[in-house]
């Protein structure tokens, strides 16, 4: 037993929408949202570095690839749907803690199955990189609401992950990376010219102002 069928799945991330259900001008799929979460985490990672912070390079790479790699066995469940209930989230999270389980088991090679273990686990946990990822996986979210809304796509929902991403980045405002990404990353993407800019900068600045 090889690593072909870890592999050749690594083409199946490319066949899986974000957001599904919506109409959207452009399209995104698992594999390239990991790609974009990995550069943002290393870009979140020089910043917690550069203030003072000790950074597991490998770890978080790690953890920022294979975040979603389990969306192979269930899809990218819409985020109103996946959230509906805590019931149902924890069962959705047993489900592919099982499958993930399943396929390190029948289709890792033993001397990887460890590392496969770790690698394909829930990686948004209380270490510093764990966090990283946390914010970095909801950074690359908002640039796909903002990107939706400064091309005017009328669907409200996009507002609202809009929201929720920022809200959920502002959790972590204690964060060196995130307190940059405030004061100097965000008012720049607000600043470009768009139809919706007026709306949008007073949802933001209410966030902001709701989580000083």
């Amino acid at each position: 037993m090889g690593m072909n069928q870890f592999l050749q799945s690594l083409s199946d991330l490319e066949t899986i929408d974000r957001a599904p259900g919506y109409f959207k001008f452009e399209q995104h799929s698992v594999a390239a949202h990991s790609f974009k979460v990995a550069e943002v985490a290393q870009f979140l990672g020089d910043v917690e570095e550069q203030a003072g912070n000790d950074i597991n390079w490998r770890l978080l790479y790690e953890k920022a690839l294979n975040h979603d790699y389990t969306e192979r066995f269930i899809g990218d469940i819409k985020t109103p749907v996946k959230y509906a209930t805590p019931q149902l989230r924890q069962m959705l999270a047993d489900v592919e803690t099982s499958l993930t389980a399943n396929f390190i088991q029948n289709e890792i090679p033993e001397q990887f199955q460890a590392a496969y273990t770790r690698r394909l686990g829930e990686g948004k946990d209380d270490t510093l990189e764990g966090q990283i990822l946390s914010v970095a996986d909801k950074v690359d979210l908002l640039y796909e609401s903002f990107g939706e809304i400064q091309k005017g796509n009328p669907e409200p929902v996009f507002t609202e992950i809009y929201r929720e991403s920022l809200s959920t980045i502002l959790k972590f405002n204690q964060m060196a990376c995130v307190q940059y990404f405030l004061a100097e990353v965000l008012p720049e993407m607000l600043a470009a010219d768009f139809s919706d800019r007026q709306k949008l900068a007073q949802l933001t600045d209410k966030l902001l102002e709701d989580n000083a």
